[in-house]
């Protein structure tokens, strides 16, 4: 283990609740809660305030709903999060090459492979300028933990919530770990947790008394060797830096089960161009084209179909997805839906576009001609004329609470909830005064989805993480 605390954790404090207050002048200082808001939806991240009222990550919303019903619940902005989480891991990696993303507001830096701290004084110092640092460029504030170990680090940032820094000494690390609950540890959840508590195992000062053989037996050889070895603060594991994307996927989960299979093929091509956008925004193309589909008895099907050369043209990706959905069976329902793209490259072949183009806009105009001959042939079939309207009728305009909209008379704003064909919205930015609320009809030619606006003023935001 090093001699110095030189490896730093950084954990944004309630980032996703966070950066909307920070984007919505009349949300700073309220609860607010961001997630899924349907009946299945759960909680990303609640702020501050609304955790005085009990409502924590990964709970159900209905129940968040009744332990704070005043609060603001809003859909989360991925493109907002990816352009400040761009920033903060611009201001890590300028610290050492060596930063292992865990997640978009979590991150651990290697302050020694970057010569950037090498003792304690200069590593708490690296620590508060980072914390200012942060502050300065997005507006929000991160807790800074500062170790020997990841481990550690990780311990020392969660003490240091919210908007703290902790640095744990190199020897104090027996001391201060062992009254602490021996979920504390990585690795250990709920049901390792209560198995070692029947055990009479509930800190990890015990989990050291027990020994490891005992570990062993109680939670298996592997497991049992790792917790021993936290216990007492050994903790090998190097920083490492941001591995190569694997994959781009997106996926969407229902309140209610999809039976239709005409909307099960639309939401699967709707999906499919939003895979695309996130493959282009980020450089790349693919050549395996993967469905992901959760039925309604939660059982899970995933099916791929490998390309001759890697793509990135929507036409492309919709035609594989739509075959790839032929050949599952959705009777029953389907909860979720995904798409995704793997087998990624930085190159496309445009032979390649061309030719499933033309292959795909040949197939759908025979489609088209058959289900036209087929209403003709079956004129009085009951739901004809409504399958036929479903068709050509254009999709209806979602207003998920929380995003961005703009009006031609009334500028920026953000949709505070929608429904019985009204969309209400707040007309503020991040650097305005609390906004007036105007009621509009969720057809209004004048009201439009729009971009985040930076949450700093003057801050030029890269969309390329939309």
């Amino acid at each position: 283990m090093r001699t110095a605390p030189t490896i730093l954790h950084l954990d944004m404090d309630a980032f996703f609740a966070s950066a909307e207050q920070a984007a919505k002048p009349s949300l700073r200082g309220k609860a607010v809660v961001v997630g899924g808001l349907g009946p299945r939806g759960v909680v990303s991240t609640a702020s501050y305030e609304a955790r005085a009222f009990g409502v924590h990550s990964a709970m159900p919303m209905a129940q968040a709903r009744r332990l704070a019903p005043n609060a603001a619940y809003l859909v989360p902005r991925f493109t907002l999060y990816r352009e400040v989480s761009e920033q903060v891991m611009g201001l890590l990696g300028a610290l050492s090459p060596l930063v292992e993303p865990l997640s978009l507001d979590e991150a651990f830096v290697d302050l020694e492979a970057g010569e950037a701290a090498w003792d304690e004084a200069s590593a708490r110092l690296v620590g508060a300028k980072l914390r200012a640092d942060i502050r300065a460029v997005t507006g929000l504030t991160g807790s800074v933990g500062l170790a020997a170990s990841k481990m550690l680090a990780k311990i020392a940032s969660e003490q240091a919530k919210p908007d703290g820094l902790v640095v744990i000494e190199p020897g104090t690390e027996r001391a201060l770990l062992g009254p602490m609950s021996v979920r504390t540890l990585p690795g250990v959840g709920p049901a390792t947790g209560d198995h070692l508590r029947r055990a009479g195992i509930t800190t990890v000062d015990e989990i050291a008394e027990a020994g490891e053989d005992e570990l062993v037996r109680l939670v298996g050889k592997a497991h049992g060797h790792a917790l021993y070895a936290m216990a007492l603060a050994h903790d090998e594991r190097p920083v490492v830096a941001e591995r190569e994307t694997k994959s781009v996927s997106v996926e969407d989960t229902y309140d209610v089960d999809i039976h239709d299979r005409m909307r099960v093929g639309l939401e699967v091509q709707r999906l499919a161009d939003r895979c695309v956008r996130r493959l282009r925004d980020a450089g790349l193309s693919g050549r395996t084209i993967v469905l992901k589909v959760r039925r309604y008895d939660f059982s899970t099907l995933t099916r791929s179909e490998t390309l001759r050369g890697p793509t990135d043209d929507p036409g492309v990706v919709r035609e594989a997805a739509a075959r790839l959905l032929e050949a599952v069976d959705t009777t029953g329902g389907v909860r979720l839906l995904g798409v995704g793209v793997s087998g990624l490259a930085d190159y496309t072949q445009e032979d390649l576009f061309a030719q499933a183009q033309a292959q795909a806009q040949a197939e759908a105009e025979a489609e088209a001609a058959a289900g036209k001959a087929a209403v003709l042939e079956h004129p009085d079939e009951d739901g004809a004329e409504e399958v036929a309207a479903e068709q050509t009728s254009p999709a209806e305009r979602r207003w998920p609470a929380g995003h961005d909209v703009r009006h031609a008379e009334y500028g920026h704003g953000w949709v505070q909830g929608s429904g019985l064909g009204r969309v209400t919205v707040r007309f503020e930015t991040p650097y305005s005064e609390p906004g007036r609320v105007r009621t509009f009809r969720t057809d209004d030619v004048a009201l439009e989805l729009a971009e985040p606006l930076p949450l700093m003023r003057g801050t030029v935001c890269d969309r390329r993480g939309g």
